[in-house]
């Protein structure tokens, strides 16, 4: 198989695990996690900013393949499952430092560099959703809530929970499979 195919089959691969765990039950409404931030992280710390921005394109077109899709109008569905899980491959950004920091065996850099790309990834993301909830869902807000504390309290919530799970996943499995990164 050439590098180009293996490099599009891993970014479908996660995609799908990223849906997949998207598919997990939330627990708390709009303030639950979102763990398929997870693998869209991996693959974009493993392959580099295109396979991330592929993957988090699949991520939120899958979205629409299996009804997942929460429709108010066509500029919101653009921005929350187009555009939202798009920038979840920004990630990729700091692919290439994190394989040198690995490879020199600068584990507190490269702790730091993935902390920074799920920071800026999920960031993104959450950018996206708390504007959409601004322009999009600021009816649902509890009566006398400005749409801005509102958008800001649920997308605020949810952006710190996803961050803060996906640094309890991505920075231990640095420390314990660098190789995973390093795979060429």
């Amino acid at each position: 198989m050439s590098k180009k195919m293996l490099v599009l089959t891993e970014a479908a691969i996660f995609a799908a695990l990223a849906m997949t765990l998207s598919l997990i039950p939330d627990f708390a409404s709009w303030f639950t996690p979102s763990f398929g931030a997870v693998p869209l992280i991996l693959v974009s710390l493993r392959r580099g900013l295109k396979a991330g921005l592929l993957a988090g394109l699949c991520w939120g077109l899958l979205h629409f393949l299996l009804s997942k899709v929460y429709y108010l109008s066509l500029p919101q569905v653009i921005i929350e499952y187009i555009l939202a899980f798009l920038t979840m491959g920004l990630a990729g950004l700091y692919a290439t430092p994190l394989k040198q920091a690995l490879a020199q065996k600068e584990i507190t850099k490269a702790f730091s560099l993935a902390a920074l790309a799920a920071t800026t990834a999920i960031l993104v993301r959450y950018f996206f959703h708390f504007w959409a909830g601004i322009l999009f869902w600021s009816d649902y807000a509890p009566e006398g809530m400005s749409p801005f504390l509102y958008s800001l309290s649920v997308n605020g919530t949810a952006g710190v929970l996803t961050l803060l799970f996906s640094l309890l996943v991505v920075l231990p499995l640095l420390k314990v499979q660098p190789r995973f990164f390093l795979e060429k």
